[in-house]
């Protein structure tokens, strides 16, 4: 399994989210994003929608009607009742939960570095878990050492 740290020192979730979003779906996969309130869950929604004004990515929150059949669903816990194998978090508080699944995308803002780095560290010594950290450099995504 592999884990995706993203330290989101220029955009915030609501704007990374989407476009890895995009990949997965277009790839025929499933995705799962764990929020950490509603009104993160409404602000990603808003952003699912305006990725690209010809673009609509098809998405859901958990526990409404019809969620198991969502590409993408919001949650505030990590039941992937909509079938996915990729997890999003975008809260910055990492879920051993995520472990479950196939991979897992933690993006943390610089005030959530020190959770980022607990993670890291308990993480680095699970020979089934392949850690990578991403950074933003200017407008692209560089992986990091």
């Amino acid at each position: 399994m592999q884990v995706d740290f993203y330290q989101l020192t220029r955009d915030p979730a609501e704007q990374v989210i989407p476009a890895i979003a995009q990949k997965i779906v277009g790839d025929g996969r499933r995705l799962l994003v764990i929020v950490g309130d509603e009104v993160q869950a409404g602000q990603l929604s808003e952003a699912l929608w305006a990725l690209k004004p010809e673009t609509f990515l098809a998405h859901g929150f958990a526990g409404s009607e019809g969620d198991a059949n969502q590409p993408i669903l919001l949650s505030l816990d990590t039941d992937p009742s909509n079938g996915a194998r990729m997890v999003a978090i975008a809260d910055g508080e990492w879920r051993d939960a995520a472990l479950q699944f196939d991979r897992a995308f933690y993006l943390f803002p610089p005030g959530k570095t020190d959770n980022a780095r607990a993670a890291w560290r308990a993480l680095a010594g699970n020979a089934d878990v392949e850690c990578r950290y991403w950074k933003q450099d200017g407008g692209k995504w560089r992986q990091g050492p």
